[in-house]
């Protein structure tokens, strides 16, 4: 039987300051690794929530070269484990605009995966507004890699960014991974109303693992987002979570229960369109 693997989401409450949220994250993926811990998995924009929408794209990296990801293959190597960073700034075609990326790195510090958030948010409610395309050009392609553990367990692991939680084809599109990814930043406005309903959504009509880290909390930009990290199982019941402060979730994968789910309900065999 394959072993379980420890996962652990981290929340952060990221500020204006690129260099005090990459040593708060640091501090957060060592409490991580120390917790047996072999996939850590960055929320989106851990490394800046800036003071206005264009602050991004003076932070933007090229791809493969840049402090922000010379930071995460260290802290992969550093710790030995997988680690999903969060989402970063890379360089767009266009100059005005970046790329929403997240980043794999192995426990060797070398790069795995790399997934540009296909989905931008739009929403304007009020005095509340954002429109993501202003500032962010679209990825094109959907991602996943093999999760290889210490102890020969091996999952496929498929990857999102916050708003493509509400476009299950792209879930679909993932040919059954066994754990997805969810790095986020969701309003408090959209999360308090959708934000756990659609996370267990994804798992159930996946029979897969949700793993969604998120930002918490009010940023010194002003901005709320909704927190509440969660380790969502194939079944859909919430293994763990966490409020609005920064801090780990931490829970076990188990290739087993992916195995049963899918044996005594086999929905993924009984679909007809695609």
């Amino acid at each position: 039987m394959k072993s379980s693997v420890r996962v652990a989401g981290v929340q952060m409450v990221s500020t204006t300051s690129v260099d005090e949220n990459l040593r708060a994250a640091a501090a957060l993926i060592s409490h991580a690794a120390s917790g047996g811990a072999q996939l850590i998995a960055l929320p989106e924009y851990f490394c800046l929530m800036g003071q206005s929408e264009t602050d991004k794209v003076a932070l933007r990296e090229a791809d493969g070269h840049g402090p922000i990801q010379e930071f995460l293959s260290d802290q992969a190597r550093q710790h030995r484990v997988c680690l999903v960073g969060g989402t970063l700034p890379l360089e767009a075609p266009d100059s005005h605009r970046v790329l929403n990326s997240l980043l794999v790195y192995g426990p060797a510090g070398e790069r795995v995966a790399r997934y540009d958030k296909i989905h931008l948010f739009r929403f304007n409610k009020g005095k509340e507004s954002y429109d993501e395309a202003r500032t962010i050009a679209p990825g094109e392609d959907v991602a996943t890699f093999k999760l290889a553990t210490r102890e020969g367990t091996r999952l496929r692991v498929g990857l999102s960014i916050c708003y493509d939680l509400r476009f299950p084809e792209l879930y679909r599109a993932l040919s059954q991974p066994d754990l997805i990814l969810v790095p986020s930043a969701f309003t408090a406005t959209t999360g308090r109303a959708h934000w756990e309903v659609l996370l267990r959504a994804r798992a159930i009509e996946n029979l897969a693992y949700v793993l969604a880290p998120a930002q918490g909390g009010k940023h010194q930009n002003g901005r709320a987002t909704y927190g509440h990290t969660l380790l969502v199982d194939p079944w859909g019941t919430v293994v763990s979570s966490r409020g609005e402060d920064e801090g780990v979730v931490f829970g076990d994968i188990d290739p087993q229960l992916i195995a049963d789910s899918r044996a005594s309900l086999p929905a993924l065999e009984h679909r007809v369109l695609t």
